[in-house]
């Protein structure tokens, strides 16, 4: 009797260390993963950047350009304008807003917030007028949203996007930048 008694007291004792340890220890694993699901490609044309500060540079976007999805074709409709500020750790924190009218003539207004960090050489294609493209640029994201009151494209009031950067110029000949667009769901 003795040695059932101590038995289970030896499972009762590891039991209770096996949950104090892995309350204490960091969970190691994700509970949710995020999806993403592919919306559409877009290019907005860009007016070359009015230069505020050293820290601030104001950028229209032009009429044109285009959206292209499975689901999505448009272009980008005045007004639209994106606000870039240089933070203090070396960053660009952009601010943008922009229309897109698809070809059923629905509006979707797009807003979005976003990092880039560059390099010296990525930052030089820029400031050179030159294409540079995702593989310049070590991190380029942005977080869009879309207001709209179309019924075909209500569902994108209530979802977060993602916008992933392909590709960009910024000269007096051409401006431009490039994103392919994801829902996450």
């Amino acid at each position: 009797m003795f040695k059932v008694i101590a038995a289970a007291a030896r499972i009762t004792f590891a039991s209770f260390a096996l949950l104090c340890c892995a309350w204490l220890a960091p969970s190691q694993a994700q509970t949710t993963e995020p999806k993403l699901e592919y919306l559409m490609t877009y290019k907005a044309l860009l007016e070359p950047a009015y230069k505020i500060d050293d820290t601030l540079y104001i950028i229209n976007v032009l009429p044109g350009g285009w959206a292209k999805g499975p689901t999505i074709n448009g272009t980008f409709i005045p007004p639209g304008g994106d606000w870039l500020r240089l933070m203090p750790s070396g960053a660009f924190r952009l601010d943008v807003r922009a229309t897109i009218k698809t070809d059923e003539g629905d509006l979707l207004y797009l807003t979005y917030n976003g990092m880039i960090e560059h390099t010296e050489a990525s930052l030089a294609k820029v400031m050179g007028g030159d294409k540079y493209t995702h593989e310049d640029v070590p991190y380029f994201v942005t977080a869009p949203t879309i207001q709209t009151a179309s019924k075909k494209f209500g569902y994108l009031n209530r979802v977060q996007l993602i916008n992933k950067f392909v590709e960009g110029r910024m000269s007096k000949e051409e401006g431009y930048v490039m994103y392919d667009v994801f829902v996450v769901r």
